[in-house]
């Protein structure tokens, strides 16, 4: 082939590197310019290898899995830990309470006793504040759990592709737009619970509060994205794409999961409420916030912290995540830790009369999430060299969202398992 006088190689021939046939790095003997002519060959094999798994030959038997193994060994150890203070509770102290309670005979007796069977006519009493934020928050954090869920599951069935991690996102954006339902039925059960009659307006708030929160923290800084010209920023026409998405699916499987929620039959509960509230006695400082609001955040923080620095790596560093079921094991401990955590507490503030848990056990386990932030900053200081304000405003930015999910869900799980708990203890103690 011949192009602009010069001769690359022919079909068959390859070139050759000869030392003895160097050119020096000169001009001519007029001055002019000395053309230099590169080449490559590049030779193309055919293999059944799918897209997907090419870049296994890198991934696979990394240095990083024993670090991986020892992040699982490590969570394990502590869900090992709360799975045997929680059976403690359950066989040996609850048992043996439930027995002394239940051989009570005379009023005497009776009235000598002590410890969380005291409140059973006020713990299931609904709460006197904000039941509607409560019963939002956690049909949100239900939500936000079903669709990391169920992408996490799509990625170890190799429907989605760790490696474009652009579709990882839209795919949590798509599913947590289709688990709608859950988080209005979710929402509208605990407010039926509490007896509650606003429920179109649980209802919206369930649509539309987090949605809302996000989109406006996001639309914020994608304004100052667009005035600086950057590559990051958001098309218009995609914002409106996501608005419908958000009121033609999302919005309506609320409204959907909230009928049935609210069709269904009132959660039962063993035990009778008092027309009087229980007088709470001073609490000690373990079982009354903000003590036990940061103690409670450590464990759950702590169970996922060092899987938590690959995530990180691979949101901020451009590096590859993709064991999905390191990361499916990790997000099931997280739960156990988080139910088993808030179980404890819940037990702890009931023994020492205090009756008011519904909110604490939200609050307890959902401080993972401002430890996660913490930790987002201690990474941005040590990891991370960005240049500028605005870079740093876009990090701080998405690690709230991400924090607020994280702790919306952590919270979710404490909650619905000390209601289980609750229900569970005080179904077993005869009560006149």
């Amino acid at each position: 082939n011949k192009k602009d006088g010069w001769s690359t190689c022919t079909a068959g021939e390859s070139p050759v590197n000869e030392p003895d046939t160097y050119l020096a790095l000169r001009s001519g003997a007029t001055g002019e310019s000395m053309k230099i002519l590169y080449s490559y060959e590049v030779n193309w094999v055919e293999n059944d290898i799918p897209w997907a798994d090419r870049w296994d030959v890198y991934l696979v038997g990394s240095p990083d899995d024993e670090i991986h193994y020892f992040a699982i060994v490590n969570s394990l150890m502590i869900v090992v830990f709360l799975t045997g203070a929680v059976a403690t509770i359950m066989i040996r102290t609850l048992k043996k309470d439930i027995a002394g309670y239940n051989e009570m005979q005379t009023l005497e007796e009776a009235q000598e006793e002590t410890g969380w069977k005291l409140v059973h006519g006020d713990v299931f009493r609904p709460p006197q504040s904000h039941p509607l934020l409560l019963s939002v928050l956690v049909g949100t954090g239900a939500q936000i759990g079903s669709a990391f869920f169920i992408t996490l599951l799509a990625s170890m069935l190799r429907m989605l592709n760790p490696i474009k991690k652009g579709q990882a996102l839209t795919a949590v954006i798509i599913l947590y737009v289709l688990c709608g339902g859950v988080g209005g039925y979710i929402s509208s059960r605990l407010y039926k619970f509490c007896d509650a009659k606003s429920w179109k307006r649980c209802t919206i708030a369930t649509a539309i509060a987090f949605p809302g929160l996000i989109v406006s923290m996001f639309m914020v800084l994608n304004v100052f994205l667009t005035i600086v010209g950057a590559a990051t920023a958001v098309s218009f026409l995609t914002i409106i794409l996501v608005f419908f998405l958000w009121a033609c699916v999302s919005t309506p499987l609320v409204f959907v999961g909230s009928y049935f929620g609210y069709r269904a039959d009132k959660v039962e509960v063993p035990t009778k409420t008092n027309q009087i509230a229980r007088f709470v006695p001073e609490v000690p400082y373990y079982a009354a916030p903000p003590t036990s609001i940061f103690i409670a955040g450590l464990l759950p923080f702590g169970s996922v912290c060092i899987e938590l620095f690959f995530i990180m790596s691979a949101l901020w560093l451009h590096q590859l995540y993709y064991i999905m079921g390191f990361l499916m094991a990790v997000l099931l401990i997280l739960v156990a830790t988080c139910a088993q955590v808030s179980m404890v507490m819940c037990y702890l503030q009931l023994c020492v009369e205090d009756h008011r848990w519904w909110w604490k056990s939200f609050a307890n386990t959902a401080s993972a999430g401002f430890y996660l932030f913490l930790y987002s900053l201690w990474f941005l200081s040590s990891k991370l060299e960005l240049v500028g304000v605005l870079p740093v405003v876009v990090y701080l930015t998405y690690m709230s969202m991400i924090s607020i999910a994280f702790g919306l869900m952590c919270g979710t799980v404490g909650y619905l398992s000390c209601f289980w708990f609750t229900r569970k203890i005080y179904g077993a103690v005869k009560v006149d």
